[in-house]
Parts: C-alpha cells; structure tokens; sequence
C-alpha cells in the first residue's frame, strides 16, 4: 500500500470524526423534542402532517404498542409497494412502456425496501419506472431508515428511563426522523450530485450514436452484427441516490450502481457518497451518549467499531493490489534474480477504473460494514481472502456501524452479552448503566443475536443441496457456496449488497431472500424493543466499587472480543469450505 493510499483512508476519517459530534448533538434534540434551528422552517409542516394523520403526538406507546405498530406500518408498506409493481404497467411517468413485474420478484423488492435491505434481483434501469422509483422505491429509502432510527431512539429511552412503562411516540419518532434529519441532508447531498453531473429529469431514454461502430458475431452462428447506436437511460436519480447513502439502504437506480457515470460521476462525488454512508451511523454513537447524558458511552461504542472496522479496508486494498499470484507481471521481474523481485498484476478486474483499487476497497467495507449494500467495483471479481472480508464483516451481525439505527441498537445487545458475561466472571448481578441485565433480558439478546446465523446457514443449505438453489450458479465450486452464503448473508443482515456471478431473479431466491429479510429485520427489532420495556420499568442501582465501567479499554477489548468471538465460531467452518479453500487452491500447483 503507498503513502499515497494511507493518506486517502486517514483523511476520510477523520472528515468522519469531525462531523460526529454536530451531528449527534442535533440528532439527540429531535429525538428529545428540543429546539433545533430548523423549527422555523420544518415545525409547521410537523404539526400539519400530526393533524391531517389524526396523530397524538403527546401520547406515548408501550413497548407493545410501539412495536405493533412499527408492524402494521411496515406491512402497509410492503403490501403497497407490491402492489405498485404489480400495476407498473397502468401507472403515469412509464416513458419506456416497461412491464409490471412477476409476483415473486415483486414480493422479494418489495420486502427488500422496507426492511432497509434494498437487495435487488432487476436491472433497475431496465425495469421499473419513474413513477416505481420514485413513489416506491425512495420513499421507502426514507420510511425504512427512519423506522431503524426510531427503533434506537425507543431502545435508549428504555435504558435511560427509570419506573417507567412508555418508550415515546413511534409516529413522532418516525415524523422527526424524516423531516429533520434524513430531508434535509438528502436536499444538501443530491444538490452536490446534481452540481457533479448527477442525472435528475423524467426525460425519455436518449439514443445516441457510438463514435465507433462495435461489430460482433452471434454465438453459435458466422452472422456479424454490427452496434451503432446504444440507448441511455434518464431519470431522477440523484434524488434516490442521495437517500440511499445516507440511509444506508443502498441499492442502485442503475444495475451498475454506483459504478454508473451518472450515479457516480468522479472523485468528488464518491467521496460524498462514502462520507454520507457512514455519517449518520456513526453520529448515532454520540447521540446515544448524549440521550443517556454520558457522552463516554457513545465514544466507547464508537472506538469499539472504529477497531473492528479500521484494519479492513487496508487488508483488501493490500490483497488485491498484490493481485493473482498465478499472473506475474513480465516488465516488473527483476534482472537480478529469476525468482526475486516477482511482482505481479494488481487486480483491476471488476474495479471502477476510474477511482482504483483503494476507493474500491474502501468502499466494499464501507458497505458492508454498515447496512448500506452499494457496490462500485463488483466483489465477484475480487480473490478470495479479499472477498471473503466484506462478508465477514456483514456476518458479524451489522454491528461494524450497521445500518442507520440497527447497528447501533444491535452493537447495544452484544453490550448486554458483554456485560452479562463479566458479571458471571466477577460473581455479581450483571448491570448496564444502572440497569440490572437479568434473564429476560439475556434470553432476548441471546435469540436476536443468534436467529440471523440461522437464517443464513439454513437458507444456504437450501441452496446447495437443492436443484433450486443450485441452477443459478454460474461459477461452480467453492466460489458458487460463496455466492451463495453471501447472497443469504445480505438478505438476512437486511444489506443488500450482492456479490454478483448468482441469478437471483428466481422463485426460490427471490422467495426465500424475501423471507430471510423479514426475519432478519423484525425478529430482531421486537426482541429490541422487548428489552427497552423490560429496562424502562427498573430502577437505577447506585454505582458501586463492584460495577463495571462500560467506558473503559477494559470493556471495550472485552466486547470487541465477544462480536469477534460469536462471528467466528458461528461462521468460521463455512468460510472455510468457500472462501479459505478457494484461496488455498490458487497455490495447488
């Protein structure tokens, strides 16, 4: 790795770390309905929205309440946005004429966008509308991270509240959410893109002449064809695009993504887009600080994902810039040795050549250390140790960051574990926070941390053992299981990110994907809110000399070492079988 190369990743962090706190402050007062300097702009338009929606702002929810109707929301939502792909066909602003899409590929999309999954099984410019894009797909962007976000904002009033039974509104949650946080920086990020070269129009497809004809022969047949023209898709994209980042839903409006020339312009907008992936999530920390009224906390869960995510994007950029060792580069060999000075080719294949091999591997763990699933380089196409690393970090449950909300109130959990385990190790109750962690408590993080590896291994087990699964590989071995288990890895951890090579518009996947999203969002957000009732009803024990500190480097090298340890243990075997292996039998000869 040059200089050069560290540079780029050390002053994008810190751009992260400098923007933290502002944020986290601003995003603690609209959960807490404290003043914020939009109130003159945005307040109005709050109460409009409680008045027109009959919603009683003033009235909280029950854990119960808070979570059924969190459910019944998303249900809407899944139910309407099926629908209007089902009837894509009928609807306005269809300048393509494009087709509604089949039931198992709609119900699939539809559960993917409002889990804040955004897996995507289509070619999005080849498929849905203007009117689908915009009406379904975006607006469930923001309905999808602000649901996440008020999930948290419930969970860290359960941990601060004492004697208690209400955890907040969750249509107020939602409302704030949207109107001021996730609005206002998506209208400042899409006005970058635009100002970058970003599309955003409902023009029809452009078809343009091709300044040198493209000629070609048909497989199977001696006829010659010869390309002259090529269509170019329109659209209002920078307005999705700019959503999707920041609420880490990902996804793309292109099948390209954000390898797209007009998702994803040049090197300024990438690094909007990367520092709008990682914004929020990691502002989120210091909110949660900041709520509790101990902003050591929120720096403590911080620097615990700062440690597990740090060294990725180094080990990916370093493995795929030594490239294949089966293909030596011949102008690099070293004149005094034939078996010294080796170097070979650095790995472009799959990568956008226009940004190169670090923003590529930055990217990929970005992505998939958060919730967010976006790709600018095709992780197909990486080797298999540097493959195997975004994986890895989506297998750790989404806590690396995570998506806007979950990651944090995922990361909360393995605290409640962390904290459980070293009160068994020191003989005493186990506490967080000056709230006793007891049995209900633990049986809840227990069966929301361990149903997503379940969800995975089963779905992949499906997958290899059966035709169904089977026929949509198209490479065969070991790099088929890792598509596979990454395909199932995105949909359960609601990521979105695929690793390409794998048909996945398919019954079975788009089926199957389609209920591992649903498990793996709300089978993990009512055992959240589970807890947060149970928490919001006790007492606050008075600290003691036996109480351990959950801000100190002890607790955080004690829960790094439980997130590290769970994903490996869980994991690891079938790693092995797929990408290990795979590495391995580049040096069998």
């Amino acid at each position: 790795m040059t200089q050069n190369s560290l540079l780029q990743i050390i002053l994008y962090l810190l751009f992260i770390v400098v923007l933290i706190k502002p944020l986290g402050l601003y995003m603690a007062a609209v959960y807490e309905g404290k003043a914020c300097f939009l109130d003159k702009i945005v307040k109005p338009l709050e109460k409009g929205i409680y008045r027109i929606c009959c919603i009683q702002f003033q009235q909280e929810m029950n854990w119960k309440e808070y979570a059924i109707t969190m459910l019944l929301f998303n249900l809407l939502g899944i139910i309407l946005l099926y629908l209007l792909q089902r009837f894509q066909v009928f609807l306005p602003l269809n300048p393509e004429n494009f087709p509604s899409l089949s039931a198992d590929l709609s119900f699939n999309t539809a559960n993917s966008f409002v889990t804040n999954t955004n897996w995507q099984a289509y070619s999005g410019e080849n498929t849905l509308s203007y009117f689908t894009q915009m009406i379904g797909l975006t607006v469930q962007n923001f309905l999808s991270a602000a649901t996440g976000m008020s999930i948290l904002a419930a969970f860290i009033r359960g941990i601060n509240r004492r004697e208690s039974s209400t955890l907040g509104n969750f249509w107020v949650d939602t409302i704030r959410g949207i109107l001021y946080i996730l609005l206002p920086l998506s209208i400042i990020l899409a006005s970058i893109l635009v100002s970058q070269g970003v599309i955003q129009n409902f023009k029809k497809y452009q078809t343009v002449d091709l300044v040198q004809p493209i000629h070609y022969q048909e497989s199977n047949s001696n006829i010659s064809q010869s390309l002259t023209s090529q269509r170019i898709p329109m659209g209002p994209v920078a307005s999705q695009v700019a959503i999707k980042q920041l609420g880490t839903n990902g996804g793309g409006y292109f099948n390209a993504n954000s390898a797209h020339p007009f998702e994803n312009p040049n090197a300024i907008s990438n690094l909007f887009e990367m520092l709008a992936i990682l914004l929020i999530p990691a502002a989120l920390c210091y909110t949660f600080g900041a709520m509790i009224k101990d902003t050591k906390q929120g720096w403590a869960i911080l620097i615990t994902m700062f440690i597990l995510f740090i060294t990725t994007p180094f080990i990916v950029t370093v493995i795929e810039s030594r490239g294949d060792p089966n293909l030596i580069n011949p102008e690099a060999v070293s004149t005094s040795s034939s078996n010294q000075g080796l170097t070979h080719y650095s790995n472009m294949e799959g990568k956008e050549q226009r940004f190169g091999i670090l923003s590529s591997s930055l990217w990929a763990t970005l992505t998939t250390a958060t919730g967010n699933g976006s790709v600018n380089a095709m992780l197909d196409s990486f080797l298999p140790l540097s493959g195997l690393i975004p994986l890895w970090l989506i297998n750790l449950g989404e806590v690396v960051f995570g998506g806007v909300g979950t990651g944090l109130y995922q990361m909360l959990l393995f605290i409640i574990i962390t904290v459980f385990v070293s009160g068994l190790m020191v003989g005493r109750t186990p506490e967080y926070l000056g709230k006793k962690i007891e049995s209900f408590e633990m049986k809840m993080a227990s069966f929301a941390i361990l149903i997503m590896p379940v969800v995975v291994l089963v779905c992949t087990s499906i997958g290899v053992s059966t035709d169904m699964g089977k026929s949509s590989i198209l490479n065969p071995g070991t790099h088929g299981l890792t598509e596979i288990l990454y395909a199932f890895s995105s949909m359960a951890n609601n990521n979105g990110s695929a690793f390409a090579g794998l048909n996945a518009n398919t019954p079975f996947y788009n089926i199957v994907g389609g209920l591992a999203m649903l498990i793996g969002r709300y089978w993990l957000a009512i055992p959240v809110l589970a807890i947060a009732g149970s928490l919001v009803k006790k007492k606050v024990i008075p600290t003691s000399s036996g109480t351990l500190p959950s801000h100190t480097p002890l607790f955080i090298v004690l829960l790094v070492s439980i997130v590290l340890i769970i994903g490996a243990l869980t994991f690891f075997p079938v790693f092995a079988l797929s990408a290990i292996v795979e590495h391995l039998m580049m040096f069998k000869e």
